[in-house]
């Protein structure tokens, strides 16, 4: 069957139409479509169908303009949160405790020896009147090359265009003369700042400024004991910390006793030797039986005050941390303190956050899809943004900078920065620290977890020992500690702490999504129907009219391929072909001709050269005549 014909058989069948032009197409439509407007169109007079043509486009414009918003809406996966209050018996939290102070002075004297000569002698000359009331005229020599590495500097900034930067231990070499660095007359112009150059002797250097010496002494203090300690093993550090049985005096866990073997002991560059209780590493988490504070845990704390090191920690207490079981402590960003002499009560609600995943937020399960390395999995701890943000500062740091930081674990094959490896580290770190690219590259790398757990702490505090029975406690508490009558505890050492859940009722943060499909396709229906007083089946009406629309462009483009193809024979052979009753005819005059002498016969001849034009009918039907004669009987 002919392709054009069977198309156009199936268009009838499909449209029922009166026939297969684009505007006899267009009249069924409006003529038997169930959308209101366009039957009133076709049936109106002329000014009613203006009207009504003006009214349908406008309507359906309106609706397509609503379609659009809508979907977009839908396509933003906005959520909305959600609040539920729930009571069940909780898993009691992870309890970290640290000294806010890292490690004994006693023990890290020798290492920190010449550093704290230089910081006493650093201040004597910023302090003293005159510079001929220094104690450094008697005492040893200075160690000035470990003091140039990363000196501290006065800037007087009374001329704003020509700062004067002094070293402490020189006399001002950048705006010349005689002033020295404790002129008493110039003292309250000078600001010390810490002096960062990217290698020992270079003029490419910067500034950190602080409006107070006990800062800019402590960041100070701060970046040359990193040197100095990134350089003693691990093993050693532990060790020069204070010990779980020197630090954990009581525990006990609801009615249950417990001592410093129940806590698992991690290593924390920013506060030493840390201690964890119901981690949940190596044995189940423990469950809370009951709410108040008689049901939490009760620790008493020996944070030995007189041996901090007075330079690096100017904070006395201890550092405390609630977070979820097999997740690392970020005390420095989540931590509270615990003040000394003081029994601290903390009540403990829980919030649980279960926020929803791609496309909804950028969060994550378990990290699994972070580009970031998490270097805290040698702790076999779980995934936290903490994690991630300080992984990539430290991967950025010892790709920039060519080793890493203390404070952070280290990328495999890098080691820790100091002063005589990495001359210019403090200048890398502090400009690294600053950059807000670098802090807008690893915002955009690392992700929050979808599931979180929260813990909100209601802290009191009540002074402890009383005055009453500080004596018998101190006597007792001295006595188990080291089986000594003597008293050897006293109030600025000691801590309590009564951690424990307020109530059993929690908090669930729970998001859904604002917009799902079947709400989508109400308000597209509603929208539709409003404005066009249409349903789902005239979408399948207009549907059917733009398949019949493309079965008529369909029949039209075979029909103009065909005429095409006609028109290029025609312009090939001009005449015009020969009728049936003519080749006929021609074909029975052939068989009265003579064969010339040597001519091949019919069934042998050779086939036309290739280019050779058709033979010409009308010559054949007129040679027969003349062989025959005139007078012959030609049919």
């Amino acid at each position: 069957m002919n392709l054009k014909k069977y198309l156009v058989r199936a268009l009838h069948r499909l449209q029922k139409g009166p026939g297969y032009t684009y505007k006899e197409l267009l009249v069924w439509y409006c003529d038997n479509t169930n959308t209101h407007g366009p039957k009133r169109i076709i049936k109106e007079g002329p000014k009613k169908k203006f009207i009504w043509f003006f009214l349908t486009l406008l309507f359906a414009s309106l609706v397509f303009w609503q379609w659009g918003i809508l979907i977009n809406t839908y396509l933003s996966y906005n959520v909305t949160s959600s609040l539920s209050i729930g009571f069940k018996t909780m898993k009691f939290p992870a309890v970290t405790v640290c000294n806010a102070n890292p490690f004994k002075y006693s023990e890290v004297k020798h290492l920190l020896k010449e550093l704290d000569r230089l910081i006493e002698a650093a201040l004597e000359r910023i302090l003293q009147p005159t510079p001929g009331n220094s104690s450094e005229n008697v005492s040893p020599p200075l160690d000035l090359e470990l003091w140039n590495q990363i000196p501290l500097v006065l800037i007087d900034e009374h001329d704003k265009d020509n700062p004067v930067i002094l070293d402490i231990f020189e006399t001002n070499q950048t705006a010349g003369g005689n002033e020295t660095a404790t002129d008493n007359e110039n003292k309250k112009k000078y600001k010390l700042a810490v002096k960062l150059c990217s290698h020992q002797g270079s003029d490419n250097c910067t500034y950190r400024n602080f409006t107070s010496a006990a800062q800019a002494v402590t960041e100070w203090y701060i970046l040359q004991s990193t040197s100095i300690l990134s350089k003693v093993p691990l093993h050693e550090r532990i060790r020069m910390g204070y010990q779980a049985e020197d630090m954990i005096l009581a525990c006990l866990y609801g009615a249950e006793p417990c001592n410093y073997k129940n806590f698992t002991q991690i290593y924390h560059p920013d506060h030493g030797n840390c201690y964890i209780f119901n981690w949940g590493m190596d044995e189940e988490a423990l469950n809370s039986s009951n709410p108040g504070a008689e049901f939490g845990l009760k620790l008493i704390l020996d944070i030995s005050q007189q041996d901090y090191i007075p330079y690096l920690s100017s904070a006395a207490g201890a550092r405390l941390m609630l977070h979820q079981q097999k997740s690392f402590p970020f005390l420095k960003d989540q931590g509270i303190y615990a003040m000394a002499g003081t029994e601290t009560s903390i009540g403990v609600l829980v919030d649980e956050l279960e926020r929803m995943g791609y496309p909804y937020s950028d969060c994550t399960m378990n990290g699994s899809d972070v580009p970031v390395k998490n270097l805290y999995s040698q702790y076999n701890t779980s995934y936290s943004i903490q994690a991630c943000l300080r992984s990539c500062f430290q991967n950025h740091m010892a790709e920039i900078c060519g080793c890493g930081h203390y404070m952070f674990p280290l990328p495999e094959g890098v080691n820790y920065c100091n002063n005589e490896d990495n001359p210019g580290w403090a200048y890398c770190y502090s400009s690294l620290r600053s950059s807000i690219k670098q802090r807008q590259i690893c915002i955009e790398s690392c992700k929050e977890t979808c599931n979180d757990t929260q813990y909100k702490m209601t802290i009191s505090m009540a002074d402890w020992p009383s005055e009453a029975s500080e004596d018998w406690i101190f006597h007792i508490l001295s006595y188990e500690r080291d089986m000594s009558t003597n008293v050897t505890l006293d109030r600025n050492g000691i801590i309590k702490l009564n951690i424990y859940f307020q109530e059993y009722n929690y908090r669930t943060i729970s998001e859904s999504a604002a917009t799902t499909i079947v709400w989508l396709l109400s308000s597209l229906g509603g929208q539709f129907g409003f404005w066009m007083g249409g349903s789902v089946l005239c979408l399948i009406e207009f549907g059917e009219i733009i398949i019949d629309s493309l079965w008529i462009t369909v029949i039209n483009v075979i029909g103009w391929c065909k005429g095409l193809k006609q028109r290029r024979a025609q312009a090939r052979y001009p005449d015009a072909p020969p009728t049936v009753s003519e080749l006929v005819e021609a074909h029975t005059n052939l068989g009265f001709q003579h064969e010339a002498p040597g001519a091949l016969p019919r069934d042998e001849a050779l086939p036309p050269e290739p280019g050779t034009p058709p033979p010409n009918y009308d010559s054949l039907r007129v040679q027969p005549l003349d062989v025959l004669g005139p007078d012959s009987d030609a049919e």
